[in-house]
């Protein structure tokens, strides 16, 4: 395969699995603080379907598309107001997992599922540290003192074992997919 022909496919590749982050999103059941989304879902599935940099730029390209307007967030919410607000730090917190995961999966020599899902749970855990730390910034500035302990009631601990069955979800999907298209 030529070189233009070898960046068209991960052009697309990169473009598609935005699309499924978004519409990821888009799938909510709507409580307080931060909706419940498969969002982490589609996340996840770029990154093990396409490999670190791919799902990093998958990511990035799902933030720009809502930084321009496309309504590509939770509860279809485009640019600055999604990002900027309460809940923005998970969104971010995503583009972190991601990069830390292609920065892992660089660096580790002997790839297995356990190592690939232990790099994933340590990025989920990291998208939680940077979402609540913003959630508990912006809801203080703007509507009153949170403490963390609240902030992870309401921000974290329901969501832990959703989004762990989501990232097994995303592995197995990844899987099935690898074996049947070549990516």
């Amino acid at each position: 395969m030529a070189l233009a022909d070898k960046r068209i496919k991960a052009a697309v590749e990169i473009a598609l699995a935005a699309v499924v982050i978004t519409i990821c999103s888009w799938i909510t059941i709507p409580i307080p603080s931060v909706p419940f989304t498969l969002q982490i879902f589609g996340v996840y599935a770029a990154i093990f379907m396409l490999g670190g940099l791919k799902g990093t730029l998958a990511v990035a390209l799902h933030i720009a598309l809502g930084l321009i307007g496309a309504p590509v967030f939770s509860g279809f919410k485009p640019g600055l107001p999604a990002l900027l607000g309460p809940t923005g730090g998970y969104i971010w917190g995503f583009l972190l997992a991601a990069l830390v995961c292609w920065l892992a999966f660089s660096l580790i020599k002997k790839r297995s599922a356990w190592r690939d899902l232990l790099v994933a749970f340590g990025t989920l855990l990291l998208c939680y540290a940077f979402g609540t730390a913003w959630f508990v910034y912006v809801y203080t500035r703007d509507t009153g003192s949170v403490g963390v302990r609240s902030a992870l009631t309401l921000c974290v601990l329901p969501y832990i074992v959703p989004d762990v069955l989501k990232i097994l979800g995303a592995y197995k999907l990844a899987q099935i997919v690898k074996k049947r298209v070549e990516l």
